[in-house]
């Protein structure tokens, strides 16, 4: 077995995260493999740990113990890095940090025999301008959201596709997601589900206050732009469902997706996406079966 030194990203605040971590950290001594850590990791685990800049240049790949919510995180502090994120979930659905916390160790065993292939997950490029000045610029492996906040107020937003201008759309908000993103937040709001390596964007209205709103998919060159009309105040943005930014009527927000910026996730060939649908989804089960007369 090769012994290259592999990151740990770790939810603190998940009791089973820090067990599973002090879990590896155990067997990485009894098996000469090194785990690096982050600053904060370390100091809440107890071990020697490396400046921000020195653990992305160090290592190749991470295990990102937690959940979605944990792999999101993590995918925003490698972003630039070159970086393979894997991840095992201690969380819910687990679309992102998709293995399994009893096969752990299998499945590190596996990534330390180069027993994997990598796939890649294109990110979300927002600007936000306000008065043809940009005021904030990020990215998004999931989703950016915007939304009304409180109060039960319909907000109007104006929703173009390149040059031209799609609809003028009464909702609670509008989902603008990645394939990634397909099956997080879009599909509650009743989007398609699209696969990671198909190259597209997903706009999706929340709560539309028409008959005739559908989810509409973008191309990859496309770029979409999102005004929020009226004098709704209370409007947020929000990146992947953590951050939120204040946006004000008349704000263009422009999402593509990054032609720089990308994640690339580990995939064990026992686990391809259509099976974690299959899963996570559970569909096919308590299918009727007929036999034959």
């Amino acid at each position: 077995m090769n012994t290259p030194s592999i990151g740990m990203l770790v939810n603190t605040r998940k009791p089973g995260a820090l067990q599973m971590a002090k879990m590896l950290i155990q067997w990485g001594k009894e098996n000469g493999v090194a785990f690096l850590f982050p600053p904060h990791e370390a100091s809440v685990l107890g071990v020697q740990g490396l400046g921000d800049e020195e653990w992305k240049e160090r290592v190749g790949v991470a295990l990102v113990i937690g959940g979605d919510g944990t792999f999101l995180r993590a995918a925003r502090y490698v972003l630039g890095a070159s970086v393979l994120l894997y991840g095992i979930n201690l969380g819910h659905l687990g679309f992102l940090a998709s293995g399994k916390a009893e096969e752990a160790l299998h499945d590190l065993e596996r990534i330390l025999r180069g027993e994997y292939t990598v796939q890649t997950h294109r990110l979300l490029d927002g600007r936000i301008s306000r008065d043809g000045h940009d005021t904030y610029s990020l990215y998004a492996l999931n989703d950016l959201v915007l939304a009304k906040g409180a109060l039960a107020r319909v907000m109007h937003i104006e929703v173009h596709i390149g040059d031209k201008r799609l609809n003028t759309l009464p909702a609670d908000g509008i989902i603008v997601s990645t394939p990634t993103g397909s099956t997080a937040y879009a599909l509650s709001a009743g989007g398609p589900i699209i696969p990671p390596h198909v190259p597209c964007m997903l706009v999706v209205p929340i709560c539309a206050h028409t008959l005739y709103s559908r989810p509409v998919v973008a191309g990859e060159d496309d770029t979409v732009t999102l005004v929020p009309r009226g004098n709704h105040r209370d409007l947020l943005l929000t990146q992947d469902g953590q951050l939120g930014y204040e946006i004000f009527p008349g704000d263009r927000i422009e999402i593509a997706l990054s032609r720089s910026q990308k994640i690339d996730v580990i995939l064990l060939p026992s686990r391809n996406y259509f099976d974690l649908l299959q899963e996570k989804l559970r569909w096919g089960q308590g299918i009727v079966t007929f036999e034959k007369e």
